[in-house]
């Protein structure tokens, strides 16, 4: 989950009344959300110290909101470690959101035919308001070797997907991005040719993986992308590869699917 809002910081600590206009049930909410939203992928476990740093409260506060967010399973307590982590309720949450994303069950046919055609690892994902969030992925279950990617990660704005929605989205809606294209001619010719070959690929520095990914259009805007990852010797880096033409070709069906002409206006 994303980083909190730090909207838990108002109203202080014990004692401490919300602000004006808001009321005490808003913001134990917003509290809970904050809590919630601390937990990421690269921090899956955190103290209580650290939620309570988060929440700009005292201890004891942020002790309650954590009693209550364990007794609604959204969190759970390991006590000998001394460590939060995100409760099993919020799997169950996560599958609804999934399943009520018109995009995930309208793509499933297509990753499907994709992961037959080129055995490798197919990912969808979306874009959150601050980077792409993978929200499907499909397999091989019998290769040998897989690369495994898990719904729900967080990638960065230099994976292929988050070149791509780099590339199709309004500058001002992708943090920071406004300012890096005044800095860097580079980061503005790399966007402009994933725009003429709609695809965009990464290949991380000694990690032996290949990522290239395409978009996904909606309402002449982009909704999603699709990405095949695999390894260096897997996957090629060209554009122009069979693999890559066959990654555009699902990614355009997608696109008409969702009654789309697949140009970002």
């Amino acid at each position: 989950m994303g980083r909190g809002s730090g909207t838990g910081s108002r109203g202080g600590g014990i004692g401490g009344g919300p602000p004006d206009g808001e009321s005490p049930v808003i913001q134990s909410v917003q509290r809970a959300a904050t809590v919630l939203n601390a937990f990421t992928v690269s921090r899956p476990r955190l103290t209580l110290g650290e939620l309570t740093a988060r929440l700009g409260v005292s201890k004891p506060t942020a002790h309650r909101y954590t009693k209550a967010l364990r007794a609604a399973n959204l969190l759970r307590f390991d006590a000998a470690a001394g460590l939060y982590s995100l409760g099993p309720q919020i799997l169950t949450l996560a599958a609804a959101v999934r399943s009520g994303h018109p995009i995930i069950s309208a793509s499933g046919p297509f990753l499907e035919e994709l992961v037959r055609e080129v055995n490798e690892t197919v990912v969808l994902s979306v874009w959150d308001g601050e980077g792409p969030i993978v929200v499907r992925v499909d397999d091989n279950a019998n290769r040998l070797v897989r690369i495994s990617i898990r719904a729900g990660s967080r990638l960065s704005l230099e994976s292929a997907q988050g070149r791509l929605f780099c590339a199709f989205l309004d500058p001002p809606a992708v943090p920071g991005l406004p300012g890096r294209l005044r800095r860097s001619r580079e980061l503005r010719s790399e966007l402009a040719d994933i725009r003429a070959k709609n695809i965009a690929t990464n290949t991380p520095q000694a990690t032996g993986v290949r990522t290239i990914a395409a978009p996904v259009f909606q309402d002449a805007c982009i909704t999603a992308a699709i990405a095949i990852v695999g390894t260096t010797v897997t996957v090629p880096p060209d554009t122009g590869s069979p693999m890559a033409s066959a990654l555009a070709r699902v990614a355009a069906s997608l696109t008409k699917e969702l009654g789309s002409t697949g140009t970002a206006g």
